[in-house]
């Protein structure tokens, strides 16, 4: 006897639940595994040492352009809308609050998605079609240890660095905007950005949020490629889903950092 289309539903949708909760389990598991192993993998600092200058020195160019015309844009626009009130003086401190607080990080992560978290998942994907993964486990070698490990901290640790870089040029370029090219008076740009921007409140915030966001965008990429089928299609739609769930982890993680850390 047939089942009704309502109870196939029903239970298609309790297996896809089941499924989901037994991948979020996992991963979690992962996460508590990688983070155990900590001393292990700063012990041997030169894996991660690797693995900031591939995630970090490799996503230079793109951070460092982007951050460029982020703050050619910020600028103008903050000028604009400044002048209106008579307090285009104030634009390099909206300029910094802009960039600092919300900007640098979060672009900087998504940059940081698209260009290294992609890398990330298809070296550890292509890696697992390849049987490297199998044949280290075969050679009582642990892939989590060795591989995983260094590039979840190498991660960790460029992802901030890469964003302090993105808003350093994106104030240079405000500077370049509403300074050289508009006429802002260079002192007041930079009296009002001093005066204005505090270290602890607006800077520290902003790095806790690239730290969170670099542990985020880089667990996901390692995750994704763990967990990839071993076929060309499997990698490729991994990788996509790397791109698709940092993105939204990020903008989801962001807003809520935002209202705990601003709200008090």
């Amino acid at each position: 006897m047939s089942q009704s289309p309502l109870i196939r539903m029903v239970a298609d949708l309790g297996f896809a639940t089941r499924c989901k909760l037994v991948e979020i389990g996992y991963g979690a598991r992962m996460m508590f595994r990688l983070l155990s192993l900590t001393g292990p993998a700063f012990a041997r600092f030169g894996l991660i040492r690797d693995q900031i200058f591939f995630l970090g020195n490799y996503s230079l160019a793109i951070i460092t352009v982007s951050g460029l015309f982020v703050g050619f844009v910020l600028g103008l626009q903050s000028y604009y809308a400044l002048q209106r009130y008579g307090s285009s003086e104030a634009l390099g401190l909206l300029v910094a609050l802009s960039l600092v607080r919300e900007l640098g990080p979060v672009v900087t992560a998504l940059l940081f998605a698209g260009r290294a978290g992609t890398a990330l998942t298809a070296e550890i994907g292509l890696m697992k079609a390849g049987e490297q993964l199998s044949a280290m486990e075969m050679m009582a070698v642990d892939p989590v240890r060795r591989i995983l490990a260094p590039r979840f901290w190498g991660g960790v640790i460029a992802m901030p660095l890469l964003a302090a870089v993105f808003s350093a040029v994106g104030i240079l370029g405000g500077w370049v905007v509403g300074v050289l090219m508009i006429g802002v008076d260079a002192g007041a740009f930079w009296s009002q950005m001093q005066s204005g921007v505090d270290v602890w409140r607006d800077v520290g915030n902003g790095v806790v949020k690239s730290f969170v966001f670099g542990v985020t965008v880089t667990f996901i990429a390692l995750f994704q490629g763990f967990e990839a089928q071993a076929t060309p299609e499997g990698v490729a739609r991994a990788t996509t889903r790397t791109v698709v769930l940092a993105s939204l982890a990020v903008l989801g993680l962001d807003f809520i950092l935002t209202a705990l850390m601003f709200s008090v």
